[in-house]
């Protein structure tokens, strides 16, 4: 189960939560990257190419990004963009 994985660090887990979602941005022409992760909890994500315009980001981010990295590490609290328009 993604999570529980022993070994794998926050921001290991972040990035495989990530790659779980990334297939879904490129066929649209985008991309995510994880810019950093607070002591307080907070992942900051940049997007690249058409996410960085698309109107529907914000939804991505809620119920797509946030979801599968707060499944994958329960330790965080927050999931935000850092170049949402």
């Amino acid at each position: 189960m993604m999570g529980t994985e022993v070994g794998l660090s926050l921001q290991e887990r972040v990035e495989q939560a990530l790659e779980t979602c990334r297939s879904f941005l490129r066929a649209d022409g985008g991309d995510v990257e994880l810019v950093s992760i607070t002591d307080d909890g907070i992942v900051d994500l940049r997007y690249h190419g058409t996410c960085v315009i698309c109107p529907m980001s914000r939804m991505t981010l809620r119920a797509g990004l946030e979801r599968a990295i707060l499944r994958a590490a329960p330790e965080i609290k927050r999931v935000e963009a850092v170049n949402v328009r």
